[in-house]
C-alpha cells in the first residue's frame, strides 16, 4: 500500500455505550489496556504499519485524554510539515453529538477532500488486533470493489449488536443483518471499510439529504444490490471490546504467549505515547507469576495471571489474582484483591478484600480509596 493513496479515518467515540464504566470520562479509544497502550494504539498503529501517513481521528465528547494521548503524533511518526495526524472534533456540528457516522463523515467533509489520496480506510477503535492493511488494499483493487469490509468468521462476540453478511463463493456480500448475531458460526462486521474517496463523499451527500446517518444500515446495507461490496476476511487473533466482560477476558488473553506473538509482532509494533520511568522494581519476597508487567511498578507483593500498568505499587504481603491495575495505583499491605479491575490512580488502603468472579469483575473507579 502507498502511503500516498490511502488515507485513514479512525471513529475515537463508537459503541462508548458497551463499556460505559470505563468511558464515562473518556473516549473509547482512550481506554487503557495492556499495561502501556490505549485502544488507539492498535488501530493506529495498523494504519501506520501499513504505509498510511495521513490519518483523522474523529471525536466528539470527553476526548481531553485522548488529545493528551496523541499529542502531535510523533510517537507514531505522524508529526510532519504536512499530512501526519489530524484530531476531528465535531467543530462543523450544531452540537457536540452527532446522528452517526454518517453526520461525522459530514462534518468534516472539508477534511476529506483537500486530502490528495485516492481511497479512504474507516475504522473503529473497539477491536484489539494487528492488522496488515496493505492485504485489504490489494484485495480491494484486485476485486474492483466499490466497498471492502473486514470480517471475521466465528462465534458472534455479541449477540445483538452485530453486523453479520452473507457472502458468496466470490467473496461478494449479499445480505446483510444489523444488530444480530448467533450461538453459532457466522460472518461479522469488525468496523472496519475501504472505499475510494469520491465514492465516499457522493454516499454521504446523498445519505444526509435524506436524513440518513447510520453508516451500517444506509450506506452498507442500502447499497448492497446496487454497488459491488466485497468481504476481506481477517484470521489472526481479535478481541472486540463489546462489554466489561470482554475488555476483562481480552486483557486475560494477554498471559497466553501464543495470543501476544499474534498483536505483538516485532516487525508492526503497536507504538504507544513514550513515558520515561525506572524499570519494575521487584522486592525481596515478590512472587510474580503468569503476568504482564509494565515500566515503573514498585511490586512487594504476590501478583498471578494480573496486567498492571506502569506505576503500580503492590506492597508487602498483598495478593493480587486475576486483576487489571491500571497506572499509578497503589494496593496496599496485606490487601486481597481477586478479579479486579481498577482504574487510574486508585488506592487500596491496607488490609483491603475484594473478590469478583470470572463472570463478574468488579470494577473500580478511577481515583477511589477502597
Amino acid at each position: 500500500m502507498h502511503g500516498t493513496n490511502v488515507i485513514g479515518i479512525l471513529f475515537a467515540y463508537v459503541h462508548e455505550e458497551r463499556i460505559r464504566s470505563l468511558t464515562e470520562n473518556r473516549v473509547m479509544a482512550s481506554v487503557p489496556f495492556g499495561g502501556r497502550y490505549r485502544l488507539v494504539d492498535f488501530a493506529l498503529s495498523n494504519m501506520v504499519n501499513s504505509g498510511i501517513n495521513q490519518v483523522g481521528v474523529v471525536t466528539e465528547e470527553n476526548y481531553q485524554s485522548l488529545m493528551d494521548h496523541l499529542g502531535s503524533g510523533k510517537a507514531w511518526d505522524l508529526s510532519r510539515k504536512t499530512k501526519g495526524l489530524s484530531l476531528l472534533p465535531p467543530f462543523g456540528a450544531k452540537i457536540s453529538r452527532t446522528e452517526g457516522k454518517v453526520e461525522s463523515l459530514s462534518t468534516i467533509k472539508r477534511f476529506l477532500h483537500a486530502a490528495t489520496e485516492e481511497y479512504v480506510l474507516l475504522s473503529d477503535c473497539d477491536i484489539v488486533a494487528n492488522i496488515d492493511y496493505r492485504e485489504l488494499y490489494d484485495f480491494h483493487t484486485k476485486n474492483d470493489a466499490d466497498i471492502t469490509v473486514v470480517y471475521r468468521h466465528g462465534n458472534s462476540p455479541d449477540t445483538d449488536k452485530n453486523t453479520v453478511f452473507t457472502i458468496d463463493p466470490s467473496n461478494v456480500v449479499r445480505e446483510i443483518y444489523l444488530k444480530r448475531g448467533c450461538h453459532f458460526d457466522c460472518n461479522y462486521g469488525m468496523g472496519m471499510y475501504l472505499i475510494a474517496k469520491e465514492k465516499l463523499i457522493e454516499l454521504v451527500d446523498d445519505c444526509m439529504s435524506r436524513n440518513l446517518y447510520d453508516f451500517d444500515r444506509d450506506i452498507i446495507q442500502r447499497g448492497v444490490k446496487d454497488m459491488k461490496i466485497c468481504a476481506y476476511e481477517f484470521t489472526g487473533a481479535a478481541y472486540p471490546i463489546t462489554s466489561f466482560e470482554a475488555y476483562f477476558n481480552a486483557s486475560m488473553a494477554l498471559m497466553d504467549p501464543k495470543v501476544r506473538s499474534q498483536l505483538f509482532v516485532p516487525s508492526r509494533p503497536v507504538y504507544t505515547k513514550v513515558r520515561d520511568d525506572m524499570p519494575t522494581r521487584y522486592g525481596l519476597g515478590s512472587v510474580i507469576q503468569n503476568s504482564f508487567v509494565a515500566d515503573g511498578c514498585v511490586v512487594e507483593g504476590e501478583v498471578e495471571n494480573c496486567v498492571l500498568f506502569r506505576g503500580v505499587k503492590v506492597k508487602k504481603g498483598a495478593r493480587l489474582k486475576n486483576c487489571v491495575i491500571m497506572q499509578d495505583t497503589i494496593v496496599g499491605e496485606n490487601s486481597r484483591l481477586d478479579f479486579v479491575v481498577a482504574d487510574k490512580n486508585v488506592e487500596f488502603t491496607d488490609n483491603a478484600t475484594i473478590m469478583g468472579h470470572t463472570t463478574y469483575p468488579v470494577y473500580i473507579v478511577k481515583g477511589s480509596k477502597v
